[in-house]
């Protein structure tokens, strides 16, 4: 296995060197915020996420083993997986009592509706996918790891990963097909 990437900044993450947090923050939470974007479609929801995944990392850092299976990236994209799979779980309704604006008038703005639109279809399939399907596929997509390392992010099999990532896009196929073709099939 590599080397782990951060591993220089460790010795001031166990000393508690708040500078060697802030390095591995600038080095990772961009990551680490998408990944809990893509997984819960809530920005202030991601924001937390990292915030709690990099906490934490900051209070287990002393105790973090140099040889093991997980880089520290890898570790904190497990734990921000858990962290969106549990927040899911315990979502409730938000309701509001504010009225949507009205359209842009511009000439353009038809195609940026039908842009949008078609971004929240997909963004619904995927946040409507079992747990489990989609953090593999936000983490094979949206963060772009391999199966070897998506399914270390997971903690399971590279085949059950395989497994996970194809029932995730046959079922993102059948949701977002269009509704005559899906009539016809």
């Amino acid at each position: 296995m590599p080397q782990d990437p951060d591993i220089d900044l460790l010795p001031g993450l166990r000393a508690g060197a708040p500078e060697a947090l802030s390095t591995l923050m600038d080095r990772h939470l961009n990551r680490i915020h998408g990944l809990a974007w893509n997984m819960t479609g809530d920005r202030s929801q991601a924001e937390d996420i990292a915030q709690e995944t990099f906490l934490r990392f900051w209070q287990a850092a002393p105790g973090w083993k140099d040889a093991g299976d997980a880089t520290i990236l890898t570790w904190l994209r497990r734990v921000a997986t858990r962290l969106c799979i549990d927040e899911k779980r315990r979502m409730r309704p938000v309701y509001t009592d504010l009225v949507p604006e009205k359209a842009d008038p511009a000439p353009r703005a038809d195609l940026e509706i039908v842009r949008s639109e078609t971004a929240e279809r997909v963004q619904s399939a995927i946040l409507g996918l079992p747990d489990r399907q989609r953090a593999a596929l936000v983490l094979s997509y949206y963060q772009q790891l391999s199966q070897k390392d998506g399914a270390a992010v997971m903690g399971i099999k590279e085949k059950a990963y395989e497994s996970l990532l194809s029932r995730a896009k046959a079922t993102l196929k059948l949701n977002l097909l269009p509704e005559k073709e899906s009539l016809r099939q």
